[in-house]
């Protein structure tokens, strides 16, 4: 290397780059097909799609125990020295704080979507095949609190996605820092 010369960005494994962008994608779908069907009125469809929504859901909540067994389990590379170096110290905590709020929501909006579904009465057949237990007793007065709990956590969780999207293209296109290379499928 080339005395000046940036040392070459450290990568996150294959195992993380795909655990990441199958969970985005997974979300990010869940989340459309979620506000779609709250407008729907009551049909085969939609009784389908919530099926399927609920299915992503489990889905997700599974692939959220996989990536945090796997982040513990092998340690991602530290940020680049001079993307540290030139970070101001609140976007340094913005992104860690991000992070943080984005994994606990992983879990949070899974579990208030089961957690609704029971206290509702409607039960969970994973792909029509694995009956999950109920979380709850039949409760529909908690049923809608927890409703409301879960879509304000599914929205805080996209508010953080596009946030976390934002930093990111802000790195590629502004710094030109290279950060986004950590993450970028297919090298």
């Amino acid at each position: 290397m080339k005395t000046g010369q940036n040392p070459p960005i450290q990568r996150y494994s294959t195992v993380a780059i795909v655990l990441h962008w199958v969970l985005a994608l997974a979300i990010l779908t869940a989340f459309v097909v979620g506000v779609t069907v709250d407008d729907m009125p009551l049909s085969p469809s939609k009784i389908k799609l919530i099926n399927w929504h609920k299915w992503a859901g489990i889905g997700i909540l599974f692939l959220s125990v996989l990536r945090l067994v796997w982040r513990l389990t092998h340690r991602p590379p530290a940020l680049p020295d001079r993307i540290q170096q030139t970070m101001p110290g609140w976007q340094t905590k913005a992104y860690h704080a991000t992070h943080h709020l984005m994994y606990a929501l992983f879990f949070v909006v899974p579990l208030l979507g089961w957690a609704y579904s029971s206290a509702k009465g409607y039960p969970i057949v994973w792909f029509g095949v694995l009956p999950l237990p109920d979380l709850m007793p039949v409760n529909k007065e908690l049923a809608d609190s927890i409703k409301e709990l879960h879509g304000a956590a599914a929205f805080g969780l996209i508010g953080l996605v596009a946030l976390h999207v934002a930093a990111a293209l802000k790195h590629q296109f502004i710094d030109k820092d290279g950060l986004l290379e950590r993450m970028r499928p297919g090298h």
